[in-house]
C-alpha cells in the first residue's frame, strides 16, 4: 500500500466515525405484531394442520365403521370401495353392470330406436331399481350396497362364444358370488347368485328379488301404449294371468309358485325367469298422472339363494318369445281362442314366409289378402250363390207376405216349407261369410301387436303400427279423436260400396238392409287411431272381395239357378217334412201360444 492510499482509508475512516457520533439515530423499538383469530389459524404451522385433520377424519372414519358394524355386521368389511362398471354385449344386447352390487344397470336393445331415434333403454337404474336381499343375522341386507370384485372372461367358438362375468365378495372364511352369462346373439342373460361358508352370517338360505322400474316412454301413441302395458305372470301350476290393462291402480299377491314374471309393453318386454321356480311373489302396476312413464311396475319375489334365473329384455316377435319358456308367447296378445289359432298357425308362418321375399310392408299386406282371398274363394262363391237362389225365388216369398203378412208364425211356417221344396237354405249365404270371420278378426289382433311393422313407412304413412294423420285437427272429436286417418276413410268408403253392390244381389229389407252402411260409419270411428296397416288390410280386402263378387257375377247366370230351383221343387213336391223342419215348426208354434196366453186370460177375466 503507498502513501496514497494510506491517507485515503484514514481519511475514509475518520468520515465514518464522526457520522456515527453525531448525526445516526437510536434503535427504533421492536412492535409485535396485531393478529386477529384469521391470523392465528394462519400462522399456524402446516404440521398442526395436518395433526388436527387426520383426527377429525378418524373421529368420522370410527363413527362410520360403528354404524356400518351395527347395520351390517359381518359384512360391513364389504360397504367401502371403488365402483367399476363392466359390460356384456353381443349381436342384440348391451347390458352394463356394477362391481356395486354385482348388478345390472342399463340394458339396451340393440336393432332397434326408439320413436325419436335414441337408443332403445329397456332398463335403467336412473329410472327404477333392480335388488336382491339375503336375510343376514343382523336382518335383510341389500347386495347393492356391497362391492365385489369383478372379472370378464370368454369361452367357446365364435358361433358358440359365451360373455360371462364373474362377481366375488369374500367375507370371513365365506364369499357370495353372482356370475351372469349372455350367449353371442339373443335377448336373454342369465344369472346366479352363490353363497359359501356363510351359513353362521345368514339366518336362512332364501333371497328377495326387488325389481321396481318406470317403464320409459318407447312409442309415440302414448294411449295406445298405456293400453297395451301391463304385468304378464305364469305359474308351476301352469296358470297364465295378468293384471290390469286399464290406467287403474292394480295388485295381486301370488301364494303359489311362479315360474316367470314379466313387464311387457306393446313391442317390447322385460322379463325374470326362473330355472326352477319362484317361491311366491308380489306384483303391483300403476299409471303416473304424467308422461314421464308408460307405467310403473313392481315386484318382488322369493326364491332359494342358489336358484338360476334368466333375463329376457327384446322385443315382442311371437317366434322369438316361443322359445324362451312356456306361454311366455303370451306377451304377444294373439286375441281369443278360435282367433289365436289362426294367428298363430296361419298369418305369422304367412307374414315371415313373405319376409323372405319381400322387404316392403305395404307390398306384404297386400299380398297376404290376395293370398288368404284365394284360399276363401270357394266359401266366397258359394255364399254368392246361396245370395243369388234367394234372390231368384224373392216373388214365391213376397206372395207369402201377402198372404200370411198379419200371421208371422204361419209366414215363417209356410217360408220354411216353401225353403224345402225349392231345395234353398236361407242361411246359405250367410254361413260362408261366418265362416271368414276369423280371418279378419285376426287382423283385429295382429297388425297392432306385429313388431315387425314397428317404424316401417309405406305411402304417406310414417309408421305402419300406428295410425296414419294426413289432418291434425284444434280440437278433439269425441270417440274419434284429434285427427284424420286416410286408410280408414278409404276403407270406410269402400265398405259402403261393397255393402250398396251387395243389397242389389240380396234380398234384404228394411234394417237389415240400412245396417250394412251404419256400421262402417262406426268402425270409422273405432279404428280411426287404430294402426294403419290394420285400416290399410280392410280396405284392401273390401277392394278384393268387391272384385271378386263383381267377378263371379260374370260366369252365374240366374236364369239357370232358376231351373235348378224349379227342378227341386219338381222333385220335391211330394216329400216329407225333415226331423230338423219338424222341431222348427213345433218350437215356432210353442213360442206362439206362449204369447197367445195372456190375451186369452185377460178374455176370461172380463
Amino acid at each position: 500500500m503507498d502513501k496514497n492510499q494510506a491517507t485515503g482509508l484514514i481519511l475514509f475512516a475518520a468520515v465514518i466515525l464522526v457520522y456515527s457520533l453525531f448525526f445516526a439515530s437510536g434503535p427504533e423499538p421492536i412492535t409485535e405484531p396485531q393478529t386477529d383469530a384469521a391470523t392465528q389459524v394462519q400462522s399456524k404451522s402446516s404440521d398442526e394442520e395436518d395433526v388436527e385433520q387426520f383426527g377429525e377424519g378418524a373421529q368420522s372414519d370410527s363413527l362410520k365403521n360403528l354404524s356400518d358394524q351395527r347395520k351390517y355386521g359381518n359384512f360391513s368389511s364389504l360397504v367401502r370401495g371403488e365402483e367399476r362398471l363392466f359390460t356384456l354385449e353381443n349381436e342384440d344386447l348391451k347390458v352394463t353392470v356394477s362391481s356395486k352390487g354385482g348388478e345390472i344397470q342399463t340394458v339396451e336393445v340393440k336393432g332397434f330406436k326408439t320413436y325419436d331415434q335414441q337408443d332403445l333403454i329397456l332398463f335403467d337404474q336412473e329410472f327404477g331399481e333392480l335388488e336382491y336381499e339375503i336375510n343376514a343375522r343382523e336382518g335383510k341386507i341389500g347386495l347393492n350396497d356391497l362391492y365385489f370384485e369383478g372379472s370378464q372372461s370368454v369361452s367357446g367358438s365364435d358361433e358358440d362364444r359365451v360373455h360371462q362375468l364373474v362377481f366375488t365378495a369374500n367375507v370371513g372364511s365365506g364369499s357370495l358370488k353372482r356370475s351372469y352369462r349372455l350367449p353371442a346373439a339373443g335377448y336373454q342373460l342369465s344369472h346366479a347368485l352363490e353363497t359359501s361358508g356363510l351359513d353362521a352370517l345368514v339366518s336362512d338360505e332364501i333371497v328377495t328379488v326387488n325389481w321396481k322400474t318406470d317403464l320409459p316412454v318407447l312409442e309415440e301413441d302414448m294411449l295406445e301404449s298405456r293400453r297395451k302395458t301391463y304385468m304378464n305372470f305364469y305359474t308351476v301350476g301352469e296358470d297364465y294371468d295378468y293384471l290390469t290393462t286399464g290406467d287403474s291402480e292394480d295388485a295381486q299377491q301370488i301364494g303359489e309358485p311362479l315360474k316367470w314374471v314379466a313387464f311387457k309393453q306393446r313391442f317390447f318386454t322385460a322379463g325374470i325367469i326362473a330355472n326352477q321356480q319362484f317361491l311366491e311373489g308380489n306384483l303391483a302396476q300403476e299409471t303416473p298422472l304424467d308422461a314421464s312413464a308408460v307405467k310403473r311396475m313392481y315386484a318382488t319375489l322369493r326364491m332359494p339363494v342358489n336358484e338360476e334365473v334368466s333375463y329376457y329384455f327384446g322385443p315382442n316377435n311371437y317366434k322369438i318369445l316361443k322359445q324362451v319358456t312356456p306361454e311366455f308367447d303370451k306377451n304377444v296378445d294373439m286375441g281369443y281362442v278360435f282367433v289365436s289359432w289362426v294367428n298363430k298357425y296361419i298369418i305369422v308362418n304367412l307374414f315371415h314366409w313373405l319376409e323372405n321375399f319381400f322387404d316392403n310392408y305395404g307390398v306384404i299386406i297386400i299380398l297376404i289378402v290376395f293370398i288368404i282371398k284365394l284360399f276363401l274363394l270357394p266359401l266366397t262363391y258359394k255364399s254368392y250363390i246361396g245370395m243369388a237362389k234367394m234372390r231368384v225365388i224373392k216373388p214365391e216369398i213376397d206372395e207369402l207376405k201377402e198372404k200370411y203378412g198379419d200371421d208371422q208364425t204361419k209366414m215363417q211356417q209356410e217360408q220354411m216349407k216353401l225353403f224345402g221344396q225349392l231345395g234353398v237354405s236361407p242361411i246359405s249365404g250367410c254361413l260362408p261369410m261366418v265362416l271368414q270371420m276369423p280371418f279378419l278378426l285376426a287382423m283385429f289382433f295382429f297388425f297392432p301387436n306385429s313388431i315387425e311393422l314397428r317404424q316401417e313407412s309405406f305411402l304417406w304413412a310414417h309408421d305402419l303400427s300406428t295410425y296414419d294423420s294426413i289432418v291434425n285437427l284444434p280440437f278433439t272429436i269425441p270417440f274419434y279423436g284429434s285427427h284424420v286417418s286416410l286408410f280408414t276413410l278409404l276403407m270406410t268408403l269402400s265398405q259402403i260400396a261393397y255393402t250398396h253392390f251387395n243389397n242389389q244381389l240380396t234380398t234384404a229389407q228394411g234394417p237389415m238392409k240400412n245396417i250394412g252402411y251404419i256400421m262402417p260409419v262406426v268402425f270409422m270411428f273405432v279404428l280411426n287411431s287404430f294402426p294403419a296397416a290394420l285400416s290399410f288390410y280392410y280396405f284392401v280386402s273390401n277392394m278384393v272381395t268387391f272384385g271378386q263378387q263383381a267377378l263371379i257375377k260374370q260366369f252365374v247366370d240366374d236364369s239357370k239357378i232358376r231351373q235348378k230351383v224349379e227342378e227341386s221343387k219338381a222333385k220335391n213336391a211330394n216329400k216329407k217334412k225333415s226331423k230338423f223342419q219338424q222341431r222348427i215348426e213345433q218350437a215356432m208354434k210353442a213360442a206362439e201360444s206362449k204369447k197367445a196366453e195372456p190375451a186369452k186370460k185377460k178374455g176370461r177375466q172380463k
